[in-house]
């Protein structure tokens, strides 16, 4: 069976966090499969948390590489926002960035499961064409 493993970035445990991806208190990791069956696999502390970024403000290339860095294993990056460092994650690593458009955890899985089918296709065109991280 066809399954992604997801990374939520999360404020708690219901709620995704209202603010940039690499500032998440963590990140809730989610093996979602091809029947809609999902399960948690681990909640993962956010070493990028408190990095300081410098001259650029957000979007510090540092920190993107320290968030993806932590989550070379999955397959999706589920947000409800990103930062300025959205467009590294789509053109320099083959993790698929999805946005939920919800804060609520419970909805934003179920919007990975309907989407199951175009997400797979993202995640293995990404894995053919690209290195986990580009420099």
């Amino acid at each position: 069976m066809r399954c992604l493993k997801v990374a939520f970035g999360m404020e708690d445990d219901e709620h995704l966090i209202d603010a940039h991806y690499g500032d998440s208190e963590f990140f809730a990791i989610y093996e979602v499969c091809e029947d809609g069956s999902v399960k948690l696999l681990e909640k993962r502390p956010n070493r990028a948390k408190d990095f300081e970024e410098h001259d650029e403000g957000h979007g510090d290339p540092r920190k993107f590489k320290t968030v993806v860095s932590q989550l070379l294993d999955v397959d999706v990056l589920a947000a409800f926002r990103m930062g300025p460092n959205f467009l590294r994650i789509r053109d320099k690593t083959n993790k698929v960035a999805f946005f939920t458009r919800t804060r609520d955890l419970n909805v934003a899985l179920q919007r990975v499961v309907e989407n199951f089918d175009d997400l797979w296709e993202q995640v293995q065109a990404k894995k053919a064409e690209k290195p986990p991280i580009e420099e």
